[in-house]
């Protein structure tokens, strides 16, 4: 029987990817990847989705298509993306050069009380490239997530999926505000759009 491979600190594998984020965009999925983002510091471009389980990355496609020139991040878990998993084949289909879609994968429904999720059967990443997304990628190791870090923080030749297998230790929430009208005012104001 061989070991179960070890999987990656969240918090180091989140911290990683935005050191060097650049003017890059930050959507949050609900719960854990917020708190990841967080952890790393408040910043204007950050846009934190509280209760919209599922939306992350369909939210992040919409921000990648009206600012192409810029690089647009989704973080996302494994059970937002479960619940999202149609989002895929519209990325493929719009193919946003800017855009990378995050999946912090532990096997857990975190928000609800750790069942484990199907991505313990389901390769979240198998199911990215069949609908259509060139560049979906599996990562396990920290090395990895430093080549993951130039690809999304820069413009591509299409989206990038990468499903990243992290641990399932909880982690300190660090609780960003939870206003959705002053996120929206702040995210617009850093990309130098009207608020009205």
């Amino acid at each position: 029987m061989s070991a179960t491979p070890a999987r990656l600190d969240r918090r180091a594998v989140v911290a990683r990817l935005l050191q060097d984020r650049g003017d890059a965009i930050v959507v949050t999925g609900l719960g854990s990847p917020t708190y990841d983002v967080a952890a790393c510091g408040d910043h204007d471009r950050n846009v934190y989705l509280w209760g919209a389980m599922g939306g992350c990355a369909v939210m992040a496609l919409g921000i990648a298509l009206a600012r192409p020139d810029t690089p647009v991040i989704a973080v996302t878990g494994d059970g937002e993306m479960l619940m999202g998993l149609g989002s895929f084949a519209t990325i493929a289909v719009q193919a946003p050069k800017n855009l990378t879609v995050v999946v912090l994968d532990n096997s857990l429904y975190g928000e609800t009380g750790g069942q484990a999720s199907h991505s313990v059967v389901t390769d979240i990443a198998a199911v990215a490239a069949a609908t259509g997304i060139q560049d979906a990628r599996a990562i396990a190791e920290i090395g990895d997530v430093e080549a993951l870090a130039g690809r999304a923080t820069s413009l591509g030749n299409g989206p990038c999926v990468a499903v990243v297998k992290i641990d399932q230790a909880e982690r300190e929430r660090v609780l960003p505000t939870r206003d959705g009208h002053a996120i929206r005012v702040r995210v617009r104001q850093a990309l130098g759009l009207s608020i009205d």
